[in-house]
């Protein structure tokens, strides 16, 4: 599944759109009646955790990739999209994606500052958040989107590693100053996914999400199912502390 900084970069790969008229539009998804689109000029593109908001004069879609959501610039698709939109001769598809209709200001709908790829990220909020699950494990917490807009697996595993605590420690064991170094280590390691993502590096920055070995201690990583959420999660027994 996408994380927050693909999103970003979706969004910026999408910009030579922004101000341009849709001049055809069709697909599949459900909650949007195509016709309503044409004619309307794209305003502005943001993301809010794994949303991209593609906003109009008087609503704004959200597209949701899920595991398996995929989108083509300039490039046909084998199957029907479940979103065509064309600019001219110019056009965009988005694959099993899951689309929504927001009529209210973004504003309302959206806490900017639980997104972690956002300038109005607030870690003291996402500290307090953590602290009001104390009977949740740390590795399920940091893929609440109300925490962590925008974590996924990748990121979840990289900040824990790096901060060196355990997946399975509960978010109520773990001391408020160790918390915050984890937040840090989110949003470090995200502008570390974006800058490298870009570049299709971002496997050569990779500490531990899918390695064999921890390169602290050249002992096997574990891999396991952990939390409620069960996510794939590689930790190391020996560096990383389990709060209890």
């Amino acid at each position: 599944m996408p994380e927050g900084p693909n999103l970003v970069m979706l969004k910026e790969n999408l910009l030579p759109f922004k101000g341009r008229r849709v001049t055809a539009a069709s697909g599949y998804a459900k909650n949007v009646d195509p016709a309503r689109l044409v004619g309307n000029t794209l305003k502005d593109i943001k993301t809010w955790g794994k949303h991209l908001l593609l906003i109009f004069e008087d609503f704004t879609l959200r597209i949701h990739q899920g595991l398996f959501g995929s989108y083509k610039i300039n490039q046909p698709v084998k199957k029907k999209a479940a979103l065509h939109l064309a600019f001219g001769d110019e056009q965009v598809n988005f694959s099993i994606v899951k689309v929504q209709v927001i009529c209210e200001p973004l504003d309302k709908v959206y806490d900017w500052s639980a997104d972690i790829m956002s300038k109005k990220w607030d870690e003291a909020k996402a500290i307090k958040k953590l602290q009001a699950k104390p009977k949740t494990m740390i590795c399920d917490a940091l893929l609440y989107q109300d925490v962590f807009a925008g974590s996924g697996n990748i990121i979840k595993t990289e900040a824990l590693f790096r901060a060196r605590i355990h997946p399975e420690s509960y978010c109520g064991n773990i001391p408020t100053e160790k918390l915050k170094e984890l937040s840090k280590e989110v949003i470090a390691f995200s502008r570390e996914f974006l800058k490298y993502g870009k570049t299709h590096h971002l496997g050569q920055r990779l500490q531990a999400y899918d390695r064999e070995e921890c390169p602290r201690n050249h002992i096997p990583f574990h891999e396991k199912d952990t939390g409620k959420t069960k996510r794939r999660t590689f930790y190391c027994d020996a560096c990383q502390l389990l709060y209890k």
